[in-house]
């Protein structure tokens, strides 16, 4: 096992790491590799130690709710040292919130073109991602992941996406007439079913589809309601979650069948007090 990390090279990688999220937030193309090799002569690590070490600061603002770098999966056990220096980074440059903020709330529209085909990604694997240990709510006030997440324009135009695939999906098998019944049901109706989009097998039968979208990477959690919760528990052979990523660069969807608690690992963020 390797030395742990000193405080000079865990600031230097975060600096690092934070000048490349600024970039991807601003949609500014910029190459990992580079950056990596401006910073190796400084810390004399392997190149998996650096990999490492980068999807180890993705776990943490993957954890305090914080948009982390596309390619740079989150990753298990993190030093403790390297979220102290996070949270020193976060606290000296307040003004990242509001990039925070407009990555979040960010207007995203419907790709014109979107290859049918090729759209379908594999899931992620599950991620054994240890709690932070650092209380980081004095400078990350705000869950930026779930507010992009509620951010209705991201929403739309995944859902415009998931409804157009359904309907060339059951087109391409050659079933017309089925891929005319879907119905977009959070348009139509609300959002209080529990579910975005019906659309149907094959045989006719109703599939529910929840559509959840993000502008960020596949490795982004997702937020539902106790009402989709509790619907995916009672049509928890018929109900999909579709998840859409990447929606403002390329687009690209995967899904899973079942109830929502075993998609995903579940935590419990909110609660309601009753008198």
């Amino acid at each position: 096992m390797g030395e742990d990390w000193t405080l000079a090279e865990n600031e230097i990688i975060v600096s690092n790491y934070f000048e490349m999220l600024l970039l991807e937030l601003d949609g500014i193309p910029f190459n990992k590799s580079e950056h990596r090799r401006k910073i190796e002569p400084l810390l004399n690590r392997s190149h998996k130690s650096l990999e490492n070490k980068h999807q180890n600061i993705s776990a943490i603002l993957y954890k305090i709710g914080l948009p982390h770098i596309k390619g740079y999966a989150p990753y298990g056990n993190f030093q403790k040292l390297t979220e102290q220096v996070i949270l020193e980074y976060l606290e000296r440059n307040k003004n990242l919130e509001k990039e925070f903020m407009s990555f979040a709330t960010a207007q995203v529209t419907t790709p014109k073109q979107v290859d049918f085909k090729n759209w379908e990604e594999k899931p992620p694997k599950p991620k054994k991602i240890k709690e932070p240990t650092i209380n980081f709510d004095r400078v990350v006030k705000r869950n930026y992941l779930e507010i992009e997440q509620r951010n209705r324009a991201t929403g739309d135009a995944g859902e415009q996406l998931v409804f157009d695939y359904e309907k060339w999906r059951l087109s391409n098998l050659g079933f017309s007439k089925l891929a005319k019944q879907i119905v977009w049901v959070s348009k139509e109706e609300g959002d209080g079913a529990g579910y975005d989009i019906l659309s149907k097998n094959i045989n006719g039968s109703n599939i529910y589809i929840e559509v959840k979208s993000t502008k960020s990477g596949i490795d982004t959690p997702i937020f539902f309601s106790k009402k989709e919760n509790e619907f995916s528990k009672i049509k928890n052979s018929d109900f999909y979650l579709y998840r859409v990523f990447d929606l403002k660069r390329e687009p690209k969807f995967f899904y899973k069948n079942g109830r929502l608690e075993d998609i995903c690992k579940v935590e419990a963020i909110n609660f309601r007090g009753l008198f």
